[in-house]
């Protein structure tokens, strides 16, 4: 075991005690004299190696798989945090006004909010990145690229949002809110006494009607 690898191991093994909220002397006790804490302590050091077989007993101590153990994972599994957004207000303040004055506007806004008036950087959170991709109506990752090139944030803010779009967002046109025209007027079905009127026959055809059906009546009867 080289002594580079020695010392991540031992880095790992002094995160997961750590994590427990243990001492070397904690888990001496923890482990009721089983783990001295000096053998402990030289392991995390990188000062003594640890057969595979130690370091599989350690890690049931510990309750965790041994892979949580070893160099190149994070401890409990969980992916590697995203990188902070820090905004670079000196730089800002050289970006055109047509360009950066909703930024601007926003960053006062945050440093009002935070008493944060430092002058230099402000750092933000992902949501307020989203909310101000909504005010340039633009994706994150777009506006991580513009902000980027500005020079306002690090490149490696890229790795802040590159969870956020997956796959390329197709834009559509705002609708419109209000239209120049008005809406059509909806018909309206009369009702009561004038629905009556225009279901009734016309008083006219209904005389006619009358005169023809005796008309029929007396041809049929005969002399």
């Amino acid at each position: 075991m080289s002594s580079e690898y020695a010392k991540q191991l031992g880095a790992k093994l002094r995160a997961i005690r750590t994590q427990q909220g243990l001492s070397l002397h904690g888990v001496e006790e923890k482990s009721q004299g089983r783990w001295k804490a000096v053998v402990v302590g030289s392991y995390e050091r990188g000062d003594r190696a640890v057969t595979v077989q130690r370091l599989a007993e350690l890690a049931d101590f510990y309750g965790v798989p041994v892979q949580e153990l070893l160099p190149g994972t994070t401890p409990g599994g969980a992916a590697e945090p995203p990188p902070k957004l820090v905004l670079d207000l000196e730089r800002l303040a050289h970006v055109p006004q047509e360009k950066a004055g909703p930024l601007q506007r926003y960053a006062a806004t945050i440093q009002s909010q935070r008493g944060d008036y430092n002058g230099k950087v402000l750092s933000i959170r992902q949501d307020d990145l989203r909310t101000l991709a909504v005010i340039y109506d633009q994706s994150p990752s777009v506006l991580t690229e513009q902000l980027i090139s500005w020079g306002v944030l690090d490149a490696d803010a890229r790795r802040a949002v590159a969870h956020e779009e997956p796959v390329d967002v197709i834009r559509r046109p705002r609708a419109r809110l209000f239209s120049s025209h008005p809406p059509p007027r909806a018909t309206r079905t009369p009702k009561g006494p004038a629905a009556r009127v225009l279901r009734a026959p016309s008083a006219a055809g209904g005389v006619r009607g009358l005169r023809r059906r005796r008309r029929g009546a007396d041809a049929a009867s005969g002399p």
